[in-house]
C-alpha cells in the first residue's frame, strides 16, 4: 500500500482518536455520568463514560477486522455493562493501546490485507474501508462528547489537524 496514503489516513485517524483521548482527558469528574443522550434500553448506556467506552471498544474490534469471539481486554465485558462505570483512566488506557494498534496496523498495511473482505452483520467491506468507517465514528463519538463538555464550559478542547507524536 502507497506509503503516502498511509500517512494521510494515519493523520487523519489519529487526530480523531487524539480528539477523542483530549474530550476523555478534560470531563470533569461531575460530567463523567452525564448524560449524552437518553437510551431506552438502559440509562447508562447514553452517559459520557459509555459513549467513551463505546467508542474505544468498536475501535479496536474494527481493527481486529472480525466480530465473532472478539474480547476487549480486561477489565471491560463484552455484552453486558459493568457494575460500576469503568474510570476514566481505564478508558484512556485502552484507548491509547488501540491507538498505537491503530497506527501500527496503518503503516504496516499491504495491499492484501487493506483489500481482505470484513464482514460484520451491518456492513460488509474491504479493511481499509473498515478502518475508514471507523474513523468517522471515532470522529462521530469525539464531537458528541466534545459538544457536552462546550455545554458546561470546559476549558482546553481544540481541532487536531493531524495525530499528535506522543514523544513531543
Amino acid at each position: 500500500m502507497d506509503t503516502a496514503l498511509k500517512t494521510l489516513v494515519w493523520d487523519q485517524f489519529g487526530a480523531a482518536i487524539d480528539m477523542l483521548d483530549d474530550a476523555i482527558r478534560l470531563c470533569p469528574d461531575d460530567l463523567w455520568t452525564t448524560r449524552v443522550w437518553t437510551d431506552s434500553d438502559d440509562a447508562r448506556y447514553g452517559q459520557f463514560w459509555f459513549v467513551a467506552y463505546h467508542t474505544v471498544f468498536w475501535l479496536d474490534l474494527y481493527l481486529a477486522g472480525y466480530s465473532d469471539g472478539f474480547k476487549p481486554p480486561a477489565p471491560f465485558v463484552r455484552g453486558k455493562l459493568p457494575d460500576t462505570p469503568y474510570t476514566r483512566e481505564q478508558v484512556r488506557a485502552y484507548l491509547q493501546a488501540s491507538r498505537q494498534k491503530c497506527q501500527s496496523t496503518i503503516e504496516s498495511m499491504t495491499d492484501e490485507r487493506a483489500s481482505q473482505r470484513c464482514t460484520f452483520a451491518w456492513i460488509e467491506a474491504s479493511y481499509l474501508e473498515m478502518q475508514i468507517y471507523s474513523m468517522r465514528h471515532v470522529q462521530e463519538h469525539a464531537a458528541q462528547l466534545n459538544l457536552i463538555l462546550g455545554h458546561h464550559a470546559v476549558e482546553g478542547l481544540d481541532w487536531v489537524t493531524k495525530a499528535r507524536n506522543p514523544t513531543s
